[in-house]
C-alpha cells in the first residue's frame, strides 16, 4: 500500500473515531486528529526569526563539528533543533524529547526534516569529537556577548554545585551545601554582571570546586579578549581570595575585589581594628575601614576593607553537644542596669581599586544577583538535568543550555526592556499560545490562539520585534553587510539596558566606582 493511501486510510480511521462525549456542558463530539500541523509553542515562530535574521542559527548550524558517515543518519540540522526545541521548552532530561515530536510546526520553520527521538540525540552528541565541541560551544559563548562588552561591565566568577543521582563520571563526594554526601558535579561560572549573560562555563568532578579550579578557565577569558573588552573589575567570593588568583590578576593588570575567609590571622586583624577610630558608613547599616593585610603565603600586602553591622534585636545562640542535646545561649541586654551588649556581623574584603568604602561596599552586595543567575540556569533551564555517564556530553550540554539561555535573555529584553524576566515568566508569555498551521495557494499561515491573559500583549510587542528585526535586515541588505543585523540589535540592547541590573538603592558619587557597574 502505498504512502499516500496509507495516509487516506489513517484519516478514515481519525474519522470513524470521532465520538460523542457527555459533559456537564451537554453531548460534545470528541475527534482525534495525528497528522494536525499544530503546535503548544506557537509564539517561538518569532524567536526562530531573531535567530534567523540575526544569523546566530546560521553560523552555529555551519561550525557545528558533527559529522555522519551513514546516508541514514539525521541531519546536522535536525540533531541540533532537537537540542534547542528540547531546552527552550523547560526540559532536564533527554526522555523528554519525546514531548516534542509532536510538534508540527516549529520543526519546519527552523528547517528540519524530523524531531530525533532522546537516543538519537544522545548518540549524536557522543560521536561530537570532545575538543572541537567544546572550542565550537566555547565560540559561541564568546559571541554572544562580544558585541556588548565596549562599555564598562564587570565579570563575575562562581561555582555552583549540581547533585548526581547515579555512577557519573566525575561524580565525587565532596562539598556540597544542600545535600551533604551526595556526590555532585560543580560548574565554574562567568557572567556577565548585571545582564546576567553567561560567557563560560566548565564541568568538573564534585571535588573540583575551588578557586584554583576556576583560574585557568577565568585567565583564558581574559586573555581572549581585547584590551578594550576586558571587564573593569573581576568580582567574587571568598573561595577566590586566594594569593594564587589574585597573583595573576595582579600581573595583568587587571582589577578585582573578592572577599576573604575569616580565618584567625583575618579575625585577628578585625581585633585590631575594632576600637581604632575611622569606620566609615558604608551603606546599608554597614561601615568599613581601610587597611592593608600581609596573610600567610602572600608575597605582598594588600588593601583590605573591614566591613561590619551591628545585629539589631535580642539574640540566641544555639548548639549542640555530643550527645546530641541542643544547647541554647541567650545574649540579652541589661536594660535595668544600662548595659549594652551589641553583636556584629562582619565582611572583610581585599582589592586593588582605589574606589572609596562606600563604592566598594555597594558593589560587592551587588555580587549577590550572580545567585540569582545560578537559580534559573539550575531550577527554570536544564543545568539541573541532562545528564549522562560521561563527562564529555555533560560539557556539551552545560555550554548548550548557557548559549540558548543568552540568545533568550537577549531576546526578551527586546519586548519588555523595562525589568529583567526570568523563564518562568517570559517563556509563557513569549512562547505559549496553540499555533496552527495551514497552507493555501502556496502560502503557509500560523494560526495563534492565546492560552493565557497576557495574549494581546504579546501579540503587540512580538509584532513590534518582527517588524524592527525585519526594518534592520533591509537596512543590511542596502549595505551588504550580513553582521549589522546582530550588531545593530546589540547596539539597540545596549541603549534601552542601560539602566537594567542589581537594583542601587543608596546615593553613590557620581564617579563612586570610575564607570564601573
Amino acid at each position: 500500500m502505498g504512502e499516500s493511501k496509507l495516509k487516506r486510510v489513517r484519516s478514515e480511521e481519525m474519522l470513524l473515531s470521532c465520538a460523542g462525549v457527555q459533559t456537564a456542558g451537554g453531548r460534545v463530539q470528541v475527534r482525534w486528529e495525528a497528522d494536525s500541523a499544530a503546535t503548544p509553542m506557537g509564539q517561538l515562530a518569532y524567536f526562530i526569526e531573531f535567530l534567523t535574521l540575526t544569523g546566530l542559527w546560521s553560523g552555529w548550524q555551519d561550525r557545528c563539528p558533527l559529522s555522519y558517515l551513514s546516508p541514514n543518519a539525521p541531519s546536522k540540522a535536525d540533531v541540533l533543533d532537537t537540542w534547542l526545541l528540547s531546552i527552550l521548552s523547560g526540559h532536564r532530561r533527554y526522555s523528554h524529547v519525546t514531548t516534542i515530536r509532536c510538534d508540527g510546526v516549529n520543526p519546519g520553520l527552523l528547517g528540519m526534516n524530523k524531531v530525533i527521538s532522546e537516543d538519537g540525540l544522545r548518540r549524536a552528541l557522543s560521536a561530537m569529537p570532545e575538543d572541537e565541541g567544546i572550542s565550537w560551544l566555547d565560540g559561541h559563548l564568546r559571541e554572544s556577548t562580544a558585541p556588548l562588552l565596549d562599555v564598562p561591565w564587570i565579570l563575575d566568577i562562581d561555582t555552583t554545585i549540581k547533585p548526581l543521582y547515579g555512577k557519573q563520571e566525575g561524580a565525587v563526594v565532596s562539598y556540597n551545601p544542600k545535600k551533604p554526601g551526595r556526590p555532585s558535579h560543580s560548574y565554574h561560572t562567568y557572567l556577565m554582571a548585571g545582564l546576567r549573560l553567561v560567557m563560560g562555563v566548565e564541568v568538573k568532578a564534585g571535588n573540583e570546586h575551588s578557586g584554583s579550579h576556576t583560574l585557568p578557565g577565568l585567565l583564558k577569558i581574559l586573555d581572549e579578549l581585547p584590551v578594550r573588552h576586558k571587564p573593569k573589575m573581576v568580582r567574587g567570593d571568598c573561595g577566590f581570595g586566594s594569593d594564587g588568583i589574585m597573583r595573576e590578576l595582579e600581573a595583568r593588570a587587571q582589577p578585582y575585589l573578592f572577599k576573604l575567609r575569616l580565618s584567625k590571622n583575618v579575625k585577628r586583624h578585625i581585633e585590631r581594628l575594632f576600637r581604632v577610630s575611622g569606620w566609615t558608613d558604608a551603606g546599608q547599616g554597614w561601615e568599613g575601614i581601610n587597611s592593608t593585610l600581609a596573610l600567610t603565603g602572600w608575597e605582598d600586602k594588600r588593601r583590605v576593607v573591614v566591613l561590619r553591622r551591628p545585629l539589631h534585636g535580642e539574640m540566641v545562640l544555639a548548639q549542640e553537644d555530643d550527645s546530641g542535646q541542643q544547647l541554647l545561649g541567650f545574649i540579652e541586654a541589661d536594660r535595668k542596669g544600662g548595659k549594652r551588649i551589641t553583636g556584629y556581623e562582619y565582611a572583610v574584603l581585599v582589592t586593588n581599586l582605589d574606589h572609596e568604602i562606600r563604592s566598594l561596599g555597594q558593589l560587592y552586595r551587588d555580587r549577590a544577583d550572580a545567585e540569582n543567575a545560578f537559580d534559573e540556569l539550575k531550577n527554570q533551564w536544564g543545568w539541573g538535568g541532562f545528564t549522562t555517564h560521561d563527562l564529555h556530553r555533560c560539557q556539551l550540554s552545560a555550554r548548550a543550555v548557557a548559549l540558548i539561555y543568552n540568545w533568550w535573555s537577549l531576546f526578551v529584553p527586546l519586548a519588555n526592556p523595562e525589568a529583567r524576566l526570568e523563564a518562568i515568566t517570559s517563556r509563557p508569555w513569549l512562547m505559549s499560545s496553540v499555533g496552527r498551521r495551514t497552507e493555501h495557494a502556496g502560502q503557509a499561515t500560523i494560526t495563534l490562539t492565546g492560552q493565557h491573559a497576557y495574549f494581546d500583549k504579546a501579540r503587540q510587542v512580538l509584532l513590534r520585534i518582527s517588524g524592527q528585526l525585519q526594518a534592520w535586515a533591509t537596512e543590511a541588505a542596502e549595505q551588504l553587510n550580513s553582521c549589522s543585523v546582530w550588531v545593530r540589535c546589540c547596539d539597540h540592547l545596549k541603549r534601552t539596558l542601560a539602566t537594567i541590573g542589581p537594583p542601587h538603592p543608596l546615593w553613590l558619587p557620581p564617579n563612586h566606582a570610575n564607570g564601573v557597574g
